[in-house]
């Protein structure tokens, strides 16, 4: 009785990294915690500068919003954000404007928040959006969030995982150039990839036995080998493998088609085989709720599936939804992974 009654009662404490402070991530961050319901399920740490947050709350006018400025030895806050200062200097704040700056604050933020995850002090993390232009330094030469928490956490591998209440689409190639792709298909690599995201489906969102589909490489998935082989000799045999232990893994399926006719809304999960061709249906079909989640890590982490948008920073227009969305969606796999979502 006593586990159970813990179980339900399990808080956990979310990180929130502030990204380019010159994008649009202070402000959907701060558009997000005005929710006062969100405290009920999380304690809430943003990894930033307070000047930060004070700054977009005069430009953008949003007088309700208040947090805490927590401080090693503190308790935390559990009725407003707590703000942790990453830096110390002071640094110019020039919303839309990619700079060096940006970048360096945003690694900062990244850096502390992996400190205490490590830790323990939080135990999971949402990203806001980065530059991968500007963050790039000796400290951080990866393309993207995901390769660094990769790394980070010691994964063997990890899985992009766009991820929404109605539509879960992995990439088996994450960020690298279309040219490279079919090189990259190993059989390892798909074994690899189909595995983490069977794991990740029954262990982070409760499917017992999901049903998963693969799309093809090529065009018409290589109209029987006309359009090119790699269905037929490296993705093909690898379905059939996870068939045979029993897995509900069906493909490959041509893309377009598989969109166009709505077949996603028959799987769980669905992996495709390069960014852009999973990306992009789920963008259309998904964008304000789309959430970026890393499956694979030991930790809990996700992120808005949208960029910095400089073009829009500290104007107010900012649509802060995939952020919410990836707020609460970080918070329910956590209740997930402890058994508290039943």
């Amino acid at each position: 009785m006593e586990e159970t009654r813990q179980k339900h009662n399990y808080k956990p404490t979310l990180g929130i990294t502030i990204g380019d402070i010159n994008g649009i991530g202070p402000e959907v961050i701060i558009k997000c915690l005005l929710d006062q319901k969100l405290y009920q399920y999380a304690n809430i740490v943003i990894y930033a500068h307070g000047k930060v947050l004070s700054h977009y709350k005069r430009v953008l006018d949003i007088e309700d919003f208040s947090f805490y400025q927590f401080k090693p030895g503190d308790h935390l806050n559990q009725r407003k954000p707590n703000v942790i200062n990453c830096w110390e200097e002071h640094v110019e704040i020039q919303p839309g404007e990619e700079n060096e700056a940006g970048g360096k604050c945003a690694l900062l933020s990244i850096q502390r928040a992996v400190e205490d995850l490590k830790s323990g002090f939080i135990q999971g993390v949402v990203t806001a959006p980065i530059s991968k232009h500007n963050i790039q330094s000796s400290e951080f030469n990866f393309p993207g969030h995901t390769e660094f928490f990769t790394e980070e956490f010691e994964a063997k591998d990890s899985l992009m995982f766009l991820c929404s209440e109605r539509l879960k689409i992995g990439v088996a190639t994450g960020h690298i150039p279309l040219m490279k792709v079919g090189e990259a298909l190993t059989p390892d690599l798909l074994r690899s990839k189909i595995q983490l995201m069977l794991n990740s489906l029954k262990k982070d969102f409760g499917s017992q036995k999901p049903k998963m589909a693969v799309l093809g490489l090529n065009p018409h998935a290589g109209e029987d080998g006309l359009l090119g082989s790699e269905e037929k000799e490296k993705i093909s045999p690898i379905i059939s493998e996870f068939r045979e232990k029993g897995h509900l893994v069906f493909g490959p399926y041509p893309a377009d088609g598989f969109f166009g006719n709505n077949s996603h809304s028959k799987f769980d999960g669905i992996l495709a085989m390069y960014h852009d061709q999973g990306l992009v249906p789920f963008k259309a079909l998904a964008f304000e709720e789309g959430v970026n989640f890393t499956a694979g890590l030991s930790i809990v982490r996700t992120s808005p599936d949208h960029g910095t948008a400089f073009n829009i920073a500290g104007k107010g227009i900012a649509n802060e939804s995939s952020m919410r969305y990836s707020i609460f969606m970080a918070i329910d796999v956590l209740r997930e992974r402890n058994g508290t979502n039943f």
